[in-house]
C-alpha cells in the first residue's frame, strides 16, 4: 500500500526521484500515465493490469468510453527507476500535470500520484475544507 506525501524535484533532464518507500511496492517497471485532476499517475504492474482488465469490460459501443480508452492508453508509458532511484517522465506528461521544477509525490493506496507542487497545494486547500463532509459520505458507506 502507498501513503504519505513527499516533496521533490524534477531536474533538467525531467527526471524525478521515486521515494525509497514506494521503490520497493512498485517494482524495477511500472506504468506511467496521465491522471485525473491534473496529476500523473503510477501504476505497479499487477495494478496496472487490475485496471486493464476492468477497462476491457467497458461497452466499446459507447463514444465516451471509446474516447476514454484512448485517450487512457495512449498517455501511459512504461517507466523504469535508474540506479538512483530516478525516473524520466516525457515531455507529454509533465505538460499534462504543469510540472516545472518543484513536485509532490504522494501515496494514494493502490497507485502513487505526481502533482506539482501548486496544484496540489491548491488541490489540498479546498479539499481540506471540505474533508468533514468527505468522512460523513465515507462513513455513510458503511467504511
Amino acid at each position: 500500500m502507498f501513503m504519505g506525501a513527499y516533496q521533490h524535484s524534477l531536474d533538467e533532464k525531467g527526471r524525478l526521484i521515486i521515494p525509497a518507500k514506494f521503490r520497493d511496492s512498485l517494482g524495477d517497471n511500472f506504468i506511467l500515465n496521465q491522471g485525473l485532476d491534473n496529476c500523473l499517475y503510477i501504476y505497479p504492474r499487477s495494478q496496472w493490469k487490475v485496471l486493464e482488465e476492468k477497462i476491457k469490460e467497458l461497452p466499446t459501443a459507447d463514444p465516451k468510453t471509446r474516447a476514454f480508452v484512448r485517450l487512457f492508453f495512449s498517455g501511459a508509458v512504461e517507466a523504469e527507476l535508474d540506479k538512483q532511484g530516478r525516473i524520466v517522465i516525457p515531455q507529454h506528461l509533465r505538460e499534462h500535470a504543469a510540472l516545472e521544477k518543484d513536485v509532490y509525490v504522494i501515496g494514494v493506496s493502490t497507485k502513487v500520484e505526481v502533482w506539482s507542487k501548486e496544484n496540489w497545494e491548491k488541490y489540498s486547500m479546498e479539499t481540506k475544507q471540505s474533508y468533514e463532509g468527505f468522512a460523513q459520505n465515507i462513513v455513510n458507506l458503511g467504511i
